[in-house]
């Protein structure tokens, strides 16, 4: 079991609270337990469960009883905070008979809850990334990039005020010789632990800026947008890496837009804040992703060199039918506009939220409303044939 983006907490509240609010989680999670469970914590924000004579539908009972006590604040010296968790579950001897592969194992569903947003995973043999076939991926993923393997979709995004595309955001893919077409959700976690996403980022990058020359040439004007990871923004080369590549595309840092994500900023500030002011004093426009979904304090927003942020799509995608959605999107707008920073809503599915985040005065819309990730040729097709038109050089 883990306590949902720990560091972050840690970082937005101080780790003084952040030890107080560990010294009531752990009685608070008693409350779930029988007399004969066991809970111990192994690091950081991690602990774990023993559950001595439960089958897996027990454990189920177990945790939501936990997922229910948690649902009560902790009053951390006058402070309220609302804290979740993940669990994973592994079950004796079905999934081992050893502590040690169970352990494992529980580790191994506890990151898959994680990664679905989901609040538990019983564990699956067939979803063990830890397995042989993450082994071979691994190998397999080192050799991609000189295989010509990755390739990048493109995503319009369209601008409110205009009705007219603003830019696009770069998408990778793989293209696997025998597991067909993979998204990035199966292959970009493995290059983060592996040292491989540097390397990776730096052909995105180069792609993307080869393919917006590419445009201009045509004279069609748009920026590209990039994702960085957390290694990616904590390496103190990456502004003249970036540097060098805009001037080997022969392309201006207009082009270029850099997508950051709440929990990579808070992970380390101080080394963030570092980086990102050397990429915004280049003249490169910084966003904020998933916004709303972190626990970056106001404060510390305020400081950020950033120029945009994205509203998370699990805000965007049923505003039109749930009124508390609507209400954080349209204040995340006013707030964005009061630091004098622009908003982008991402996963714009249908008409009624995109005349929604209009009335709100959202400045840039994205998803699939208005097009579907796509490759260059189609995007160029795209712009010619779609009512939000494109901007042509003059």
């Amino acid at each position: 079991m883990d306590i949902d983006r720990f560091k972050e907490i840690g970082n937005a509240i101080g780790h003084q609270k952040g030890d107080l609010m560990l010294q009531q989680f752990g009685p608070r999670v008693r409350e779930a337990l029988r007399e004969s469970d066991l809970l111990a914590r192994l690091e950081g924000g991690k602990f774990a469960v023993l559950l001595p004579s439960a089958d897996i539908e027990g454990a189920v009972g177990v945790i939501r009883k936990i997922l229910k006590v948690l649902e009560r604040p902790f009053i951390i010296e006058g402070l309220t905070l609302y804290v979740e968790v993940s669990i994973g579950v592994a079950n004796y001897p079905e999934h081992g008979n050893e502590a040690s592969i169970l352990l494992r194992r529980a580790d191994i569903a506890l990151q898959l809850a994680e990664q679905t947003d989901g609040k538990y995973f019983v564990y699956a043999s067939d979803k063990d990334e830890y397995d042989p076939y993450r082994l071979v991926l691994m190998g397999e993923l080192r050799n991609a990039l000189d295989r010509d393997e990755l390739f990048l979709l493109y995503q319009p995004k369209i601008n409110l005020k205009t009705n007219r595309i603003s830019g696009v955001e770069a998408l990778v893919r793989w293209k696997h010789p025998q597991r067909g077409i993979l998204p990035p959700d199966q292959f970009i976690r493995l290059a983060e632990q592996t040292g491989l996403i540097k390397p990776l980022t730096l052909w995105v990058l180069h792609s993307a800026l080869r393919q917006c020359q590419a445009w201009c040439r045509e004279g069609i004007e748009m920026s590209v947008a990039v994702n960085l990871s957390a290694r990616n923004l904590l390496d103190p080369k990456l502004p003249n890496q970036i540097a060098e590549i805009l001037q080997s595309c022969a392309v201006t840092t207009d082009c270029l837009e850099l997508e950051i994500t709440e929990s990579i900023i808070m992970a380390d500030p101080a080394r963030a804040m570092e980086v990102l002011t050397g990429l915004s004093k280049m003249g490169i426009r910084l966003s904020i992703d998933d916004f709303g979904t972190g626990y970056s304090s106001l404060g510390y927003l305020k400081k950020l060199p950033v120029n945009t942020i994205k509203i998370d799509k699990s805000f965007v995608l049923k505003m039109a039918t749930n009124r508390d959605d609507a209400v954080i999107v349209g204040s995340t707008i006013d707030l964005a506009h009061n630091l004098s920073l622009k908003v982008v809503a991402e996963g714009v599915e249908d008409r009624e939220t995109w005349d929604q985040l209009t009335a709100m005065g959202c400045d840039t819309a994205q998803g699939y409303y208005m097009c579907r990730p796509i490759p260059p040729v189609e995007l160029t097709r795209w712009l010619e044939e779609s009512p939000w038109g494109f901007q042509r050089l003059s």
